[in-house]
């Protein structure tokens, strides 16, 4: 992964005003991934837009990282069960 795709903690704690130990909370929960290089912490910038989304969460509605990470798994098992029900419905499809 070269330094090009990884975006800086400072500056996402600068552009939207929380502190770093917000992304410390995310890494320990598993949310994100934080890599180190030279003492300074990064993230990788394709990971923006669903950090984006945990700031919204936590700025806007005042959610904790343990209730983000509640929230990022409901997400998830709603899209799993679309995808099911697509393919069920596909199914079903074939034989009507």
């Amino acid at each position: 992964m070269s330094n090009q795709n990884l975006i800086l903690i400072e500056h996402l704690c600068t552009h939207f005003e929380v502190e770093q130990s917000f992304f410390k909370s995310l890494e320990n929960i598993g949310l994100i991934q934080i890599t180190a290089v030279n003492e300074a912490h990064f993230v990788p910038e394709e990971n923006l837009t669903e950090i984006e989304k945990m700031l919204r969460l936590h700025q806007d509605l005042e959610v904790n990282p343990e209730g983000i990470d509640v929230i990022f798994n409901l997400l998830k098992k709603i899209e799993d069960l679309q995808r099911e029900l697509i393919i069920a419905k596909n199914k079903l499809n074939i034989y009507e």
